[in-house]
């Protein structure tokens, strides 16, 4: 009997059924762009070969006004069909079943040709729209069903309509973007007409065997978004319109309120869902950071929805829902919802792939094959560099030996696991613990290596990481100073009132680590909600509370320096930067930048400014902790390269920049590719 019976039972949707209850969400990956189509449909491939009942593909522009940006994928042409049908082909090869969504962008495209119902500018693209007029409305609905016909001859087995995330569609449903007067605005039933034609039109020109899922805006987070009444009726006429599936969406793209981000709860949004649930017959996907098999599991058998959406964790493992199926679940590689390789990237206009997987995207650029000759490695670090350089030489069939000084693998992840709204790191560390011992990799631990213990191997790896650097302050060495490891790691006492130096990722960790004791509002989903001001929207349209967010009293006044003069955080995840800034200014940290660093003594942190070093400022403080940037640590490397021996150097004790994880496990998997 397995043990996610809710998430592997088959969905009968009458002309067809899905294997099990799991739907792998649409994300923008860029592969489409890349035109080649073999990698595309690797892609899907493998995801059908890890049992998904159910794909989705990036958006697809319907025309060029709707794509996202210039150069986007669009189903607009023949020549398109026959691309997509490569994917189609390969993922129906593999057992898989896939549907394409038809993304409009409306205002949100970022070209000068975007449309939308009102010339509201979005402000999240420089670009204002056109306001449409009767004549382009209907070619927007035409050319969103010519797409949904285009995707059928493709081989599709459905599309999906983007209806939300504030796209094109979900624009026209609330007046903070709908300001018309005709018959596509004012009233709620003109203002849902849009949505409405478009799967009413589809349906009739696909026929009754062909998957049509609407992707819903279940709650806008923005200002005068759609109350729960609306949605729920929208939910009821898009049946009636001819959908088969309900999708869900959560906020739009512009909300100030995080909504996938890993300090968001697990499935912090599944109650919205639940609450459409019975006003519908057809079945409804929940989303929103689900991202283990167990809860998947607990959200369907809550009853929050009949199907569940993953997109990430499909990055993070292909074969996610295989090994659940398989009872391996502790073996599905987690995504911790960083977005720093998928997300981030996107919207930096790079090719998708996944901190914790660099084989996704890259399934033909990429290959882990067995290696012709085996050979003896030996790997010193036990973080993220070295952990991934361990597990794909095991895989290749070498014999692997992994040191590390510390008692405990994961190295600089330990410190960031312990940080406030990053939990998923504890079961990503946990993870890379099950798979190096299946892989029978040899681990020593809590000990020392010198050049004499690596003798004899074929392969010698230095992934010793970083360690701080010392900003060289005078009064650096009174008791009241600690550097960031003493914090994170150590766990020093620190005082009530906190000077942090450095304003980079792990300033800003240190900074979040020591505003909060008690419980992780990411582990408090009630207590999320109001520092973030969510709430039910079937009480405040929108889901927003009237009160706004209510954030928790800070544990401790803290005071953010940099010596740059340029915003705080600047070199912060492009996606996830302005949660981490807003969530430090709700607990009122003081930001101060263009300092330097003068001395420490008894009255605190003596600071100047500029190149003048001018208004000489003294910061009190109980503690002040360095959080200063870190160096490579490369003696051993140098103690080797004494002895005519190049290892090779990767992760942080290559590049000290941050504490990058996703460029050190990127460059160990390769580089265990390479052997």
């Amino acid at each position: 009997m397995t043990a996610y019976p809710n998430m592997l039972a088959p969905l009968d949707l009458g002309f067809t059924t899905l294997k099990n209850r799991v739907l792998m969400g649409s994300m923008h990956t860029g592969l489409e762009e890349t035109r080649d189509w073999n990698r595309v449909a690797e892609f899907y491939a493998e995801r059908a070969r890890g049992d998904v009942g159910l794909m989705v593909t990036g958006g697809i522009g319907p025309n060029l006004e709707g794509s996202v940006l210039p150069g986007a994928s669009m189903m607009t042409n023949d020549d398109d069909v026959a691309n997509h049908a490569i994917v189609t082909d390969r993922v129906h090869a593999a057992g898989g079943k896939i549907a394409m969504q038809i993304l409009h962008a409306g205002r949100y495209a970022y070209g000068p040709k975007c449309v939308a119902p009102s010339p509201v500018k979005s402000p999240i693209s420089p670009f204002p729209p056109a306001e449409l007029d009767e004549d382009g409305i209907e070619k927007q609905i035409s050319d969103i069903v010519n797409a949904a016909q285009l995707a059928q001859k493709a081989g599709y087995d459905g599309v999906e309509i983007m209806g939300s995330e504030g796209y094109f569609l979900n624009q026209f449903l609330v007046t903070h973007t709908n300001k018309r007067t005709d018959r596509w605005g004012g009233s709620y039933e003109n203002r849902m007409r849009l949505p409405i034609d478009v799967v009413r039109r589809t349906r009739a020109a696909v026929g009754s065997d062909f998957i049509i899922i609407y992707r819903l805006s279940m709650i806008d987070l923005v200002p005068n978004g759609s109350t729960h009444d609306e949605v729920v009726q929208l939910a009821v006429e898009i049946e009636k319109a001819g959908a088969t599936i309900l999708n869900t969406g959560i906020g739009w793209h512009e909300a100030r309120i995080p909504t996938i981000a890993t300090s968001v709860p697990r499935a912090a949004f599944a109650w919205v869902t639940k609450k459409l649930m019975g006003k519908v017959s057809i079945p409804i996907i929940t989303s929103n950071r689900i991202n283990t098999p167990e809860v998947a599991e607990q959200v369907l058998a809550d009853g929050c929805a009949d199907m569940v959406s993953m997109a990430r964790p499909m990055l993070a493992d292909a074969h996610f829902v295989r090994k659940a199926m398989e009872g391996r679940g502790d073996r599905i590689a987690p995504c911790i919802a960083c977005n720093q390789a998928c997300l981030d990237h996107t919207f930096s206009g790079k090719l998708t792939t996944c901190l914790v997987n660099p084989l996704a995207c890259n399934e033909t650029e990429l290959v882990i094959d067995p290696a012709d000759a085996r050979k003896s490695v030996a790997i010193v670090g036990a973080g993220p560099a070295g952990l991934a350089t361990a597990l794909t030489a095991a895989d290749r069939g070498h014999s692997v030996t992994l040191f590390d000084r510390a008692d405990e693998i994961g190295g600089q992840l330990n410190m960031a696991k312990q940080v406030p709204g990053k939990e998923e790191f504890w079961g990503l560390v946990d993870w890379y613990r099950t798979m190096v011992a299946d892989a029978g990799v040899d681990v020593r631990l809590g000990a020392e290596v010198g050049p004499d213990d690596l003798t004899g191997f074929d392969e010698v790896v230095i992934a010793t990481g970083v360690t701080p650097r010392d900003p060289q302050i005078p009064g650096q060495d009174r008791d009241n100073v600690l550097n960031y490891i003493d914090v994170l790691r150590h766990k020093a006492p620190v005082g009530k009132h906190v000077a942090v130096i450095g304003a980079g990722g792990i300033g800003f960790d240190v900074s979040e680590f020591l505003l909060h004791e008690g419980t992780s509002l990411t582990e408090d989903l009630p207590a999320w909600m109001k520092e973030w001001g969510v709430t039910d929207p079937s009480e405040h349209r929108s889901g927003l509370a009237p009160e706004g967010p209510q954030p928790h009293a800070p544990a401790r006044a803290v005071t953010l320096l940099q010596r740059k003069t340029k915003a705080h955080g600047k070199g912060l995840g492009k996606t996830t930067g302005w949660i981490h800034r807003a969530a430090l200014k709700m607990k009122d940290v003081n930001f101060v930048g263009g300092v330097n660093y003068e001395r420490i003594d008894d009255d605190g942190l003596h600071v100047s400014f500029g190149e003048a070093r001018e208004n000489p400022t003294v910061i009190s403080a109980d503690t002040i902790v360095l959080c200063s940037g870190q160096v490579s640590e490369r003696s051993l490397a140098d103690a080797l390269a004494d002895r005519g021996v190049t290892p090779h150097v990767i992760g942080g004790a290559d590049v000290a920049a941050e504490l990058d994880a996703k460029r050190a496990i990127n460059q160990g998997t390769r580089l265990a590719a390479s052997f």
